[in-house]
């Protein structure tokens, strides 16, 4: 370029990427005489980069150095907004400058108008110049090709951003043939993570949150250091590989500054625009943006607020619609239609013809409510129903669905296709939508009561590498493809998902099947060679592999409750109906395990945000008189996670305890719940939570929570926890000592009463009637006994099963008496001779009730410590004959 007097000053956006950096050096080729200035920090803009060592191919000022009244041209590369070059905004209207543009970026409004422009839409602005520089045949050295090729690997993603174009190709490959230095480019763009990075990496994964908006997915991540990190843009690309996103918007305050960087992969989300907005700038793949003026929380707030008003939707009915969808048949009775209707809590049910299914029309909540209230119970449907209605196929968007529903008032929307009801969408589907488009600020209440209508996803397939061992991680993915070959879907579901996000262990594995989930289980069995016990009536099963190691398998399923505290109704669904039937939020996440989706993550109902939050919160308000076992739940998770229940969710269970809907519940399913309560590492805390509640009344009014059976219950524990120190492999069961450490000032008839109405099992009953109270008796007795020889501890005790001699342990409040049965688990309990029928024979005696007398007394000589070998024992019996002859 021709050069006229004055100074001619090279500059590019503050935050300068390799792009910009690559732009300035092609620039100063073409204004040879220029200088080449950084709008910010150049301390920051040559951070970590080999162009350290190479300083010489630039010639760069300082922006304190420059007198800007001297600047005559003004060129601008990689940027054309005012607000992104600093101080030379402020040159802009200076009369007589020349303003020379070179930008690859879309055009934006307030963009400078430049004397010159050389604007083209390519993946890099480098490469707009580098062809510039081709055409004029100005020599390019290998150190220049190298850092100009740098530029258009970076700006371009290596080639893979959708931006790149033919011409960024044809770029690179000149650049090759000046002898661009590929191991270099390589190195620079592949560079390893430092652990500050890795650091805010992590940061930015775990501060995710996917928001779907008008049908897109959109990832939002806001994180916050002290210090200034570099490389910002290159840590949120890696995330975009590593968890495969089709749109980010990165939030990082550092220092005194709030950035955003943002990328794209998909044409509805233009991030230049967006960004644009917020007073940055970049392109519709890459875009970043510097504010001084507003507070992380602020910026998020403002970012949500454009996001949902620039996105355009692509939201289609096979989206919004409900599957499957609920219907009756054409000669059905409104009686009935009332009540399906109530059961699914909806206000209108699709009609179909009795003889082929088709699609015939629909019945309203109001239609049925008056015919029933006419007397009309047992006239059919069809007499009543609606017929002139409108249908949408999958594919419509959700203008037409909108038209459809508005234009012809009609309640509910079925989705055809090729004639078969496939979905359905409502008309409250349809103003939630609309509802969440303008107040989109209100999303996340405190207590999700209600269905969300669209979940929250994610990739977090990295996230699954690291905290599942390689066998179970390929187990997955088996499930995945044999439910793909049925034509299924498969979702890994509950506690595994929760336990996985709160970096617990948990290998309990529960399969949910969008299909058949026995048909499911018997051909997963099959082809691992596993066993499939399987309950048709539930569509459950449970596939046993030989191991032991066992999945439950159902069917997506919906339940409903014929009167509080019934066991529920099960009927096929899908797997947001399967999940809306779960106890509490925080269970209620799911993830794909199809290959094409596996390890996508599902949370239609916060549960992710009350993990993090630790709150426990039930997914509707007649949950607790649906089942009220779910109570018990609630206090044993409050205890076992560190959790608090919410304040409506803890409204809802005094509800239920003063509307008494426990009274209904069988013996059998509170004892189910209080064994998994006693099973907990530590159940006091829990049995605590129960008393507040008034709560253990359900088992027996007589079992009231003192400081006595607290002491009791960590006594308990304690003992437990040395037991199973020494003794690891033992089988016991282990609940049952903190069940008898509960009922201890129980008398016997009131324990009686208490295993009757808790419906157990005769052998448990046997254990904590008669047994408890003979071990009891017991302990009386080596408690009123101060001399105790390890004979008479053996006699006192060997007959008593390990759990009762734990409870002893429990009970007894006399350190020695602690100590003596102690001694005797640890030193006695397997002690044994070595003497047998057959010796004492040998010796000359005759069969006879002598011979376990003889035995005994072996035994008790052992016990003393006054026998250790076989030969002692031979002795003492040869001892014994002479002294006690027999017979005698």
């Amino acid at each position: 370029m021709d050069q006229d007097n004055g100074l001619t000053v090279i500059t590019t956006h503050i935050n300068a990427d390799f792009d910009a950096l690559a732009s300035m050096l092609a620039a100063q080729k073409l204004y040879p005489d220029s200088l080449v200035v950084f709008p910010g920090s150049q301390e920051k803009n040559l951070r970590n980069f080999f162009i350290q060592s190479m300083v010489y191919l630039l010639n760069i000022a300082n922006v304190k150095d420059i007198d800007f009244k001297q600047i005559s041209r003004l060129v601008l590369v990689d940027t054309r907004q005012p607000n992104r070059i600093g101080k030379f905004s402020t040159i802009l209207d200076k009369p007589g400058l020349e303003v020379h543009i070179y930008d690859h970026h879309p055009s934006m409004t307030g963009d400078i108008d430049g004397t010159y422009m050389a604007l083209e839409p390519l993946g890099a602005t480098v490469t707009l110049l580098v062809n510039i520089l081709c055409e004029k045949g100005i020599e390019i050295s290998s150190d220049e090709a190298t850092i100009m090729c740098l530029g258009i690997y970076e700006d371009t993603g290596s080639f893979t951003f959708p931006s790149t174009t033919e011409k960024d190709f044809r770029a690179a490959a000149f650049l090759l043939s000046k002898g661009a230095n590929l191991n270099m480019i390589s190195n620079l763009i592949a560079r390893e993570i430092s652990p500050e990075q890795i650091g805010i990496l992590n940061d930015i994964i775990q501060a995710s949150t996917t928001h779907n908006i008008n049908g897109i997915d959109v990832v939002v991540a806001a994180v916050s250091t002290n210090r200034y990190v570099p490389d910002f843009a290159f840590l949120v690309h890696k995330m975009v590989k590593m968890e495969d996103l089709d749109a980010i918007f990165a939030i990082a305050l550092m220092e005194n500054k709030v950035y955003v960087v943002a990328r794209s992969r998909i044409p509805e989300v233009d991030v230049g625009t967006i960004i644009t907005s917020l007073g940055g700038g970049g392109h519709a793949y890459a875009a970043a943006a510097t504010i001084k003026d507003m507070t992380l929380a602020q910026t998020e707030q403002r970012l949500l607020d454009i996001l949902y008003s620039k996105i355009q939707s692509r939201r289609l009915a096979r989206h919004l619609m409900t599957s499957p969808p609920i219907s009756i048949r054409e000669d059905v009775s409104c009686q009935k239609a009332g009540d399906l209707l109530t059961r699914y809590n909806i206000n209108a049910l699709l009609v179909t013809d009795s003889k082929n299914d088709e699609l015939a029309g629909f019945i309203s909540r109001q239609v049925i409510e008056k015919a029933l209230y006419h007397k009309l119970n047992h006239v059919p449907v069809h007499e009543y129903m609606t017929t002139e209605m409108v249908s949408v196929d999958p594919e419509a968007d959700i203008l037409e669905v909108q038209d459809k529903i508005i234009e012809h008032k009609q309640r509910i929307l079925p989705v055809l296709d090729n004639q078969a009801i496939i979905g359905v969408v409502t008309r409250t589907d349809l103003l939630n939508i609309l509802v969440r488009r303008k107040n989109h600020q209100h999303k996340g209440q405190n207590e999700p009561l209600e269905k969300h209508e669209h979940a929250r996803t994610r990739n977090i397939s990295n996230f699954m590498k690291e905290r599942l061992a390689p066998s179970l991680l390929n187990l997955l993915q088996e499930i995945g493809r044999t439910a793909s070959d049925l034509g299924s879907d498969a979702y890994v579901v509950g506690g595994f998902v929760r336990d996985l996000f709160l970096y617990r262990s948990n290998e309990d594995i529960d399969i949910v099947i969008e299909g058949d989930g026995i048909a499911f289980a018997k051909k997963f069995a099959a082809q691992k060679g596993a066993r499939v016990h399987a309950y048709a009536k539930f569509g459950t099963a449970v596939i046993i592999f030989s191991d032991g190691f066992k999945i439950d398998v159902a069917s997506a399923r919906l339940e409903y409750y014929k009167f509080p505290a019934a066991l529920p109704i099960v009927e096929t669904s899908s797997i947001k109906l399967d999940l809306f039937r779960r106890d509490f939020t925080v269970n209620t996440l799911a993830i794909q395990l199809n290959p094409k989706n596996f390890s996508i993550l599902i949370d239609f109902f916060s549960a992710q945000k009350d993990i993090k939050e630790k709150v426990l919160r039930v997914l509707h308000n007649l949950s607790f008189v649906e089942d009220p076992t779910r109570v018990f739940r609630a206090l044993r998770f409050e205890q076992r996670f560190g959790f608090t229940i919410g304040k409506l969710t803890a409204g809802l269970i005094e509800n239920a305890v003063k509307m008494d809907f426990f009274k209904r519940l069988s013996g059998r399913r509170v004892f189910t719940e209080l064994r998994l309560i006693l099973e907990e590492d530590n159940p006091a805390p829990a049995i605590i939570r129960l008393q507040d509640y008034n709560l253990l009344r359900v088992i027996h009014p007589s079992i009231i929570i003192d400081n006595n059976l607290i002491s009791m219950l960590n006594s308990a524990r304690k003992v437990i926890a040395w037991h199973d120190l020494l003794f690891l492999e033992e089988s016991y069961i282990k609940w049952s000592i903190y069940f008898m450490a509960l009922i201890r000032n129980c008398d016997r008839k009131t324990s009686q009463d208490i295993c009757r109405r808790l419906e157990l099992a005769p052998r448990y009953r046997k254990i904590f009637t008669r047994e408890r109270f003979q071990a009891e008796r017991t302990l009386y007795w080596l408690e009123k006994n101060s001399r105790l020889d390890n004979s008479t501890l053996y006699e006192k005790l060997s007959g008593l099963r390990i759990e009762m001699i734990l409870y002893l342990m429990v009970c007894t409040r006399l350190k020695r008496i602690k100590r003596a049965i102690s001694y005797y688990v640890t030193n006695l309990r397997d002690v044994s001779i070595s003497v047998t029928g057959k010796d004492l024979m040998e010796m000359g005696l005759e069969p006879g009730p002598v011979y376990k007398k003889i035995m005994a007394a072996v035994l008790q000589a052992r016990l003393n410590g006054g026998l250790e070998t076989r030969s002692d024992e031979l002795r003492f019996v040869e001892k014994y004959l002479v002294e006690q002859p027999a017979g005698s």
